[in-house]
């Protein structure tokens, strides 16, 4: 049976599951969207640069399970400054004021404040809190180092450094703890008079005097520590998984589209020109043919990964080689029905040429059939790329999903109960594959004649 494109989504706009699989790809393109729009390139660029990730907590879990727990774990929160100047007299005086509603049940495991400044001669830099009760306490004043001409500086001041516990200990404040044991965070964030979270409103006072010119703080970051953050946690690399989870969607559709349909152009035309010459041709190239499906894909990728390279764009190439035997079988087939029949026979006998006849009378037979095999194709090749990753043949440079599951093997993820780690890239390969399992299933019906009865 002949059907046109406008056929062909007529039927498949009445089957539910096919419109499910649609749902779903549409929800997997808008995350591809998201990724390119809101991800910066270099965020993707330098995956797997440590000193990239330095900011972000280790091995935190998603900020959201605060919603299930009856008191809130406290989150890793990297705080934007809010930047004024001003001058007295012959000082230039620059203040960054960092603001933060702290309401978590538990102290930060630290606070770490990194910058670059730029400036000229020998700056003076002071950082101060001011805690929700009205007090203000002195963590550090130090000055940075000098320099005749115009420079760029980066430093990270620790809550950790002896200096800014021992200012504290100094304090004039009224703190009944003993300061030999609690540690910065600790004084910062308790009460009075016990040792439990004050909450409410913080204030980190940053701020930069200068006589020689008018300093400038290029980056200014502070970090409280803590142990979940983001929508999706983080890695044993500190790594945001959220950034890696987005970036791999549309990672596995370049992956599972081109690789579908490449192998179904390369087995149609194949498949078809044999078919369509039939004999000696047919048979030499369905022996060929044979050969290629006789070997075992895997073993021969894993050998192709390991002598030539794990590019990606090679794991594209390698794919679509294995990829396209099982539909020139099929497509062959289809094509010796095909050219038995009387408008064919016709074009022969008026002296067309055989490759107008493949192309204007036997391939659009076939196209129904081409979209259900690129629908079915294209999950076998996520997972085959998933699976060589995950056995670390991947390309280690993309955050695709089967490299984030080998990242988690690698680290004993499951041993040490980091589901965050595992739950969702192996959720959504399950589940873009499913979509593409719908719409085969959905486009199977319409041009199987035993399955539309």
């Amino acid at each position: 049976m002949s059907f046109s494109a406008r056929d062909i989504w007529h039927e498949f706009s009445h089957s539910k599951i096919g419109m499910t699989g649609i749902v779903i790809l549409g929800t997997l393109f808008l995350m591809s969207i998201i990724a390119f729009v809101t991800i910066p390139v270099d965020n993707f660029k330098t995956w797997n640069d440590p000193a990239s990730w330095l900011l972000y907590p280790k091995s935190a879990q998603p900020a959201w399970i605060n919603y299930f727990q009856s008191e809130k774990i406290p989150e890793h929160l990297i705080l934007q400054p809010q930047s004024s100047s001003q001058q007295l007299d012959s000082v230039y005086v620059l203040t960054d004021s960092f603001v933060v509603n702290y309401q978590y049940d538990g102290f930060p495991s630290d606070f770490i404040y990194k910058y670059t400044s730029r400036y000229s001669g020998s700056p003076l830099l002071q950082i101060s809190v001011t805690r929700p009760d009205g007090i203000e306490l002195q963590l550090i004043s130090t000055s940075l180092p000098f320099s005749n001409s115009e420079t760029t500086y980066t430093s990270m001041i620790f809550s950790t450094q002896n200096v800014i516990v021992k200012n504290l200990s100094n304090d004039k404040t009224g703190y009944l703890f003993s300061f030999d044991t609690l540690s910065s965070e600790k004084i910062v964030f308790s009460k009075l008079t016990e040792n439990k979270i004050l909450k409410g409103n913080y204030v980190f006072r940053i701020h930069l005097y200068d006589i020689s010119g008018k300093p400038v703080l290029v980056k200014s970051n502070l970090i409280l520590g803590g142990k979940v953050y983001g929508m999706m946690g983080t890695d044993e690399l500190r790594r945001d998984l959220s950034i890696g989870l987005l970036w791999g969607t549309p990672l596995a559709l370049f992956i599972g589209i081109t690789v579908s349909i490449g192998s179904v152009i390369l087995g149609l035309l194949y498949g078809v020109y044999a078919g369509f010459k039939g004999k000696v041709t047919d048979e030499a190239l369905m022996r060929f043919n044979d050969i290629i499906y006789a070997m075992p894909a895997l073993p021969l990728l894993i050998i192709l990964a390991v002598t030539i390279g794990n590019s990606i764009f090679l794991m594209v190439g390698f794919l679509v080689i294995f990829g396209w035997v099982g539909i020139a079988k099929v497509s062959r087939s289809m094509a010796m029905q095909i050219k038995t029949l009387q408008y064919v026979e016709a074009s022969k006998l008026m002296g067309q040429k055989d490759y107008k006849i493949i192309f204007k009378h036997i391939l659009p037979q076939l196209l129904p059939y081409a979209f259900a095999s690129i629908a079915i194709s294209v999950p076998a090749a996520i997972t085959t790329e998933a699976g060589l990753s995950f056995l670390g043949l991947g390309d280690p440079t993309f955050p695709t999903w089967g490299q984030i599951l080998h990242d988690a093997s690698s680290y004993s993820a499951a041993a040490r109960g980091m589901w965050w780690w595992i739950l969702p890239p192996g959720i959504l390969i399950a589940v873009t594959g499913l979509a593409f399992v719908f719409m085969g299933q959905a486009m199977d019906v319409i041009i199987n004649p035993r399955l539309r009865r």
